[in-house]
């Protein structure tokens, strides 16, 4: 059967084989070697030395140049790799699918890297914690944060631990989710696992408190990086100064300005000035927003306008209605379009100035937006129009306007007419207010209850609405209806953040000038409450006297 003439070419072939084989290994751990170096330009150069020789590469060379690429970062490059191993006759095992998760994630292909996590739970193959990392982040960029949440639960049942990078990943997903709260426990849940925060733990944290308005856990994270001594980056400290301005904390904003500013590190920038003049703005502090103002200036930045609608909101507050005006010019003259929010102060202001001075905002408001001019100019003038003509020159301002800004506006406007004694002209914005949606669910019936909510509304709005409501009240009794066993009013949860008296104060007096049986309820926060025969009482005493009147 064997031919003695090809014997020694059979060995020769059989010697040359091992001899490749025996190569290939020593290319392998040479290609380990370069890994650990972090060299990859090293490594390919060597996998091109293997070609010119002769020497085919394995599923072990693949792997080690792939995860080569993945440890200095270059996720491309692994996915080049990993698609060139079907030209050379190699099939990734299971841990070079797992790692091609992280590296197509990494690289931007997230249907591949989902793809193959599916495939990964489906043959249980073993998946790295910087693996579960990417798939964090993959869910969180599209904005799964519940997929973010079970993968995690995922990893932890598959026994995988959660390491620092995982965490940071986990922390940035659940604050751009506005999930504090969940933020809160991963972190302590990371703390009990003896892992130590990081300057991106504390970014994320901070962020996320930020961002829902958690001022007191944003301000202790803050507190807790400078006791370690961590340095702030411009954006965090602009993060905290923009949540300061949004909860109405004042010295706390300008303690962390000071700290910028000595940090040596980092310097105001725009936004840094534009929070701060927001803050003093919203507490009526002219000086300290003018100053800051000059700050800026002197720092080369030019006002935005947000700088001008803070400081218009600032100027108004104080009464100092020629600086509203002086303001309003300056944004025109540095080529600025006021824009919807911008106008909505200015209207906001008019409804704090004095009839005197109307006039002079009235020609700002016109410049700015002539259709708002217009419905203003119908109310301040005292226009004797119809009824139905007004409503629908109110009407045409709703459909151009953004709905973002339609509740401040139909707020303001029905504050200017019952500070103009135009109620009649407050009732019909009220009623096109809620024709269109603007407000809702302003009053409520349940069998044992009837109740005005007005914590949406402003206080000329709630008022509106009060008045109202003691109609319908007052028609209902004229027509035979019982009222409930018990009547409240909603103002909500009293304070605002920069107002020393909030609409359930300001609510309480009025009730008291009508001599209305509401009292504040003890324990519901923002509740007047009056029972069936109070209000009975009181309601069939009110019509006798206008009846008299009239």
């Amino acid at each position: 059967m064997s031919n003695p003439e090809t014997a020694p070419l059979v060995l020769k072939y059989f010697q040359e084989r091992l001899k490749l084989s025996k190569e290939v290994i020593l290319y392998n751990v040479t290609l380990k070697v370069f890994r650990k170096c972090r060299d990859f330009d090293g490594a390919k150069n060597l996998f091109n030395e293997m070609l010119e020789r002769g020497v085919k590469p394995d599923n072990v060379t693949f792997s080690t140049i792939i995860s080569c690429a993945r440890v200095n970062s270059l996720p491309e490059k692994a996915v080049e790799w990993f698609e060139k191993m079907s030209s050379f006759g190699c099939e990734p095992d299971e841990v070079t699918y797992s790692v091609m998760i992280d590296a197509y994630g990494k690289a931007g292909n997230v249907d591949m890297a989902m793809s193959l996590y599916d495939r990964a739970r489906t043959g249980k193959w073993r998946v790295d914690v910087a693996t579960f990392s990417t798939l964090v982040k993959i869910y969180g960029a599209s904005g799964n944060f519940d997929g973010c949440l079970n993968v995690y639960e995922e990893m932890k049942a598959l026994g995988v631990k959660p390491n620092l990078a995982l965490y940071n990943s986990l922390l940035d997903a659940m604050g751009r989710a506005k999930r504090p709260w969940q933020a809160k426990n991963i972190y302590k849940e990371m703390v009990n696992n003896m892992i130590d925060p990081s300057w991106g733990t504390y970014a994320a944290l901070i962020r996320a408190y930020c961002r829902a308005r958690y001022g007191e856990d944003a301000l202790n994270v803050y507190r807790e990086m400078k006791e370690k001594g961590m340095e702030l980056s411009v954006v965090l400290y602009n993060t905290l100064l923009s949540m300061c301005a949004d909860v109405g904390y004042t010295d706390q904003a300008v303690d962390i300005y000071e700290d910028m500013k000595s940090s040596g590190t980092c310097m105001p920038d725009s936004w840094t000035f534009s929070s701060l003049i927001t803050i003093y703005s919203c507490s009526g502090k002219v000086e300290e927003a003018e100053a800051t103002l000059n700050e800026m200036l002197e720092a080369g930045f030019e006002p935005n306008i947000f700088v001008s609608t803070s400081l218009i909101q600032c100027y108004g507050k104080a009464g100092r209605i020629d600086d509203v005006v002086r303001t309003f010019n300056r944004l025109l003259e540095l080529g600025i379009t006021p824009d919807e929010r911008f106008c909505g102060c200015l209207l906001n202001v008019m409804t704090q100035a004095p009839k005197e001075e109307l006039a002079k905002l009235m020609g700002c408001i016109e410049r700015a937006n002539p259709k708002l001019g217009h419905v203003v100019k119908l109310i301040a003038d005292g226009d004797n129009l119809e009824g139905e003509i007004f409503k629908k020159e109110a009407d045409e301002l709703f459909d151009y306007i953004g709905t973002d800004v339609r509740k401040a506006y139909c707020n303001c406007l029905i504050d200017l007419c019952v500070n103009l004694n135009q109620l009649e002209r407050a009732c019909q914005l009220l009623d096109l207010g809620l024709t269109r949606g603007i407000y809702t669910d302003i009053q409520s019936k349940t069998p044992t209850q009837w109740s005005l909510h007005l914590k949406s509304l402003s206080l000329g709005a709630a008022l509106t609405a009060l008045h109202i409501w003691m109609n319908d009240l007052t028609r209902a009794l004229e027509n035979g209806e019982e009222l409930p066993s018990l009547l409240g009013i909603n103002t909500g949860h009293g304070k605002h953040k920069y107002s020393e008296k909030g609409l359930a104060g300001v609510f309480e007096s009025h009730l008291k000038e009508l001599n209305a049986p509401f009292h504040e309820a003890p324990d519901k926060v923002g509740w007047f409450l009056t029972t069936k025969v109070a209000a009975t009482s009181w309601l069939e005493s009110r019509h006798s006297q206008e009846g008299v009147a009239a």
